[in-house]
């Protein structure tokens, strides 16, 4: 299973703080600068990935708005809400049995899945907005048994696509 993990584009700020996941988060819009980010991380994932992708998203609008940027029908899912556990995330996408996915979603979630399947810890990893994180479950045969793994295959950071 091939697992992309793509945190939202830039969206605006309130000005004043809100709750995560409350309504008024769920409705910040990407900002212009976010648009392009999205475009452009969209158009690089074209270009890249040659298989076919189920494209997931959280509910809230700046995700959906990322994620229409590659896909015109991504699959909203309720359990990648803003405040989400990286264990149920990875329980909605079904990881590591389920289809190649491209996740559209949030901090700390998306850094807290990074490092639960690359270091075997959650930690709060730091991930830039737009950026993709690509990563690969294989097996690999060891003596008389197989031994499952997570591969890193990409970090992209929106600087480095545009």
């Amino acid at each position: 299973m091939n697992l992309i993990l793509w945190r939202h584009a830039e969206a605006i700020d309130l000005g004043t703080p809100v709750t995560p996941g409350c309504k008024r988060d769920l409705e910040r819009k990407l900002t212009d600068r976010g648009l392009i980010q999205a475009a452009d991380t969209a158009r690089w994932l074209r270009k890249h990935v040659k298989r076919d992708y189920r494209v997931i998203c959280s509910p809230a609008l700046r995700a959906l708005q990322t994620a229409k940027a590659f896909s015109d029908t991504p699959e909203i899912i309720e359990a990648l809400c803003p405040l989400a556990d990286a264990s149920h995330v990875l329980g909605a996408i079904n990881w590591p049995q389920g289809k190649d996915v491209i996740v559209v979603g949030h901090q700390p979630w998306i850094g807290r899945i990074a490092s639960l399947l690359l270091s075997g810890h959650e930690q709060d990893w730091s991930v830039k907005k737009s950026s993709i994180w690509w990563l690969s479950h294989r097996l690999r045969k060891q003596e008389s048994h197989e031994k499952a793994q997570t591969v890193l295959r990409l970090v992209l950071p929106p600087d480095l696509i545009g």
